[in-house]
């Protein structure tokens, strides 16, 4: 019973006056950060008040990508196991600027981590604007092999750039200690990519032309010539559940073309629904159409 406290303040047997204050200060440091906003607690709630607040995803009227549309960036892993996924941003609690900061504002600060996660729904998350990095103003067709810069929307998410850089031995992937993708706010040539033509082959005959909206292409980052790439075989487990570990890194088969890893699509709103993009609705789609295969198949059966 020696853990047990014999005395209290009210006893005021030793140092009680020092006790009493303490116990004061204490209240009055909790009462002030509850005010601010700083507790746990209040951080985790607006993390995920704001993070996963709904964003309109852009509509293309030409079936092309252009400078300043909000798109989400998926990897649809149709021929692999994995499944699809979509670039997100990965934060705790930790990374949400101080109220003396943000004046009254909360908003996240870099660098942060990105992930593949399953959730196909826009949000802030996973909502990215495509940026000019030569002076193209908004509104112009991205082209192949033309630069250009991934950034968070703003607000909330901070407008932080996506950045990459040679891996070393202390700055890699934490699972697959490739190169390292992040977040950054300071805007450089590390936030520089490329988009570039899926097919080998093709390649050359595409420079230059207008990138189309959900189609399958590459995204080359134009320091180290590395491709973006999801890793179904590596796991990070986030605030937000079990997302598949990103990383720029070009995967080979053995035609020297690039692997499903590295194949990515710029999806938009769908025009009658700017809400949901169009891989969600084509999930619904086929959601539907199974449920109805499987309402058939038993209305025959019972009439059989």
């Amino acid at each position: 019973m020696a853990h047990v406290r014999t005395y209290n303040p009210r006893v005021r047997v030793g140092n009680w006056k020092e006790d009493v204050t303490l116990e004061e200060e204490t209240l009055k440091n909790f009462l002030l950060q509850k005010d601010r906003g700083e507790l746990t607690i209040q951080k985790e709630g607006a993390l995920r008040q704001n993070i996963l607040k709904p964003v309109s995803l852009s509509v293309s009227q030409d079936g092309f990508l252009h400078f300043g549309d909000t798109i989400m960036l998926v990897n649809s892993g149709e021929h692999d196991q994995r499944g699809s996924c979509v670039l997100s941003i990965i934060a705790d609690s930790s990374n949400i600027a101080p109220h003396s900061q943000t004046n009254s504002v909360p908003r996240l600060l870099g660098p942060l981590q990105v992930g593949g996660s399953h959730s196909m729904t826009p949000c802030v998350r996973n909502a990215f604007i495509i940026t000019s990095v030569d002076g193209t103003s908004d509104g112009e067709v991205l082209r192949y092999d033309q630069s250009f810069a991934l950034r968070t929307t703003a607000g909330f998410a901070g407008e932080l750039f996506l950045a990459s850089d040679h891996r070393t031995f202390l700055k890699c992937a934490k699972k697959s200690r490739l190169q390292e993708l992040s977040l950054v706010e300071e805007f450089d040539f590390l936030c520089w990519w490329k988009v570039i033509y899926f097919d080998p082959q093709e390649r050359l005959e595409n420079e230059g032309y207008p990138v189309q909206v959900n189609s399958i292409i590459l995204i080359s980052h134009c320091k180290t010539n590395q491709c973006l790439a999801a890793l179904g075989n590596h796991i990070l487990w986030t605030p937000f559940g079990k997302e598949y570990e990103l990383t720029a890194h070009t995967f080979l088969d053995s035609h020297k073309a690039e692997q499903d890893n590295n194949h990515w699509l710029f999806f938009t709103a769908h025009p009658a629904n700017q809400n949901q993009s169009l891989m969600q609705l084509q999930q619904d789609t086929v959601t539907t159409d199974e449920h109805g295969e499987n309402q058939e198949d038993t209305q025959v059966k019972e009439c059989s």
